[in-house]
């Protein structure tokens, strides 16, 4: 087989698959916000079943509610005819996934289910199964052809159903007013939890690791604080400990190309006055978003009085992960 019928073949699925994808448009109806709003007022989990394919898609969908605010687990339809039908309780609602709507292990348990009364939405290709037909709720996640060219393998039939799946969980997260904050809270893991939840005063350095210089002190001194301190600059302050300026790698190398002497030179020589800074509240992301539009490497961070109360450069949100 030739790459040109290879690419024709994998396109070929792409746009089945993608027409399979937008029949669910017409399906987001009644149902779709009755099967929402049971999930709303649910006082306990949302229990996802699904076999096979489906039960893969299940526990992604499972995991998806449960990061997005919408406490949910995966409970395997085969297992729970065998002591894990406990985990579902009176206050759970159940999303049953099945595209034929006839998976044996979730028919099973169904009278368990009714049993209990809870809620159960059926997220079905079939909505004359028996699956279908027991739920208090259906959602149409129907196909005209798996992508699959033998029409046996799960394709466009997962990917509808995992859609679906995104789809109420995305629902569910807006009317809940779920916000970055609380997802950061369920993702303190990775990168992506330190983007959301660190602040500048989680890795700013504090004490005696702040490089300060008076500002009544000569270039000298404030060239020996940088060194000491290894942040790339100075902050200088007055009296009170209030930014007066800054002095940086970059205005060394400025002053080496001037004419100024430096045996004889003071800060306010060579400060940057009104120099740019951050307060400790702001997430460390926003700080580096800060530095790459000034493009600086290092910034004294303030409290609302204007005192010096920190300081950091790019080594250390590196050292942070926020990079």
């Amino acid at each position: 087989m030739d790459k040109t019928k290879l690419k024709q073949l994998a396109s070929a699925v792409i746009e089945t698959e993608i027409r399979s994808i937008a029949l669910l448009k017409a399906r987001i109806d009644d149902d779709f916000v009755r099967a929402c709003e049971l999930m709303l007022d649910c006082k306990g989990r949302i229990i996802v079943l699904g076999m096979g394919k489906s039960g893969h898609i299940g526990n992604k969908i499972a995991a998806t509610l449960a990061s997005t605010g919408s406490p949910a687990f995966f409970v395997h339809p085969g297992e729970a005819s065998h002591g894990d039908l406990g985990m579902i309780t009176a206050n759970d609602v159940v999303l049953a996934i099945s595209n034929s709507g006839e998976t044996d292990e979730i028919i099973t348990i169904l009278p368990i289910i009714k049993r209990l009364h809870v809620p159960l939405i059926a997220m079905t290709g079939k909505q004359t199964s028996t699956i279908a037909e027991s739920a208090d709720v259906q959602l149409n996640i129907g196909i005209e052809e798996e992508a699959c060219p033998l029409g046996l393998a799960p394709t466009s039939s997962t990917t509808a159903t995992l859609v679906m799946g995104d789809a109420l969980a995305v629902a569910l997260l807006e009317a809940r007013g779920f916000t970055a904050d609380d997802f950061a809270r369920s993702h303190p893991g990775g990168r992506l939890g330190r983007r959301l939840l660190l602040h500048v005063a989680d890795v700013m350095r504090v004490g005696s690791a702040i490089p300060t210089t008076s500002e009544e002190a000569s270039f000298h001194e404030a060239l020996l604080e940088m060194t000491k301190k290894g942040l790339g600059m100075t902050i200088i302050v007055d009296d009170n400990n209030k930014v007066a300026g800054l002095i940086t790698d970059g205005d060394l190398r400025r002053l080496f190309d001037g004419e100024t002497d430096m045996r004889d030179a003071n800060v306010k020589d060579v400060m940057t006055a009104k120099c740019k800074t951050v307060p400790a509240t702001i997430l460390a992301a926003e700080a580096l978003r800060i530095m790459e539009e000034y493009k600086v490497n290092s910034f004294p961070v303030v409290d609302v009085d204007n005192n010096v109360v920190g300081a950091f450069n790019m080594h250390d949100l590196l050292k942070a992960g926020v990079v």
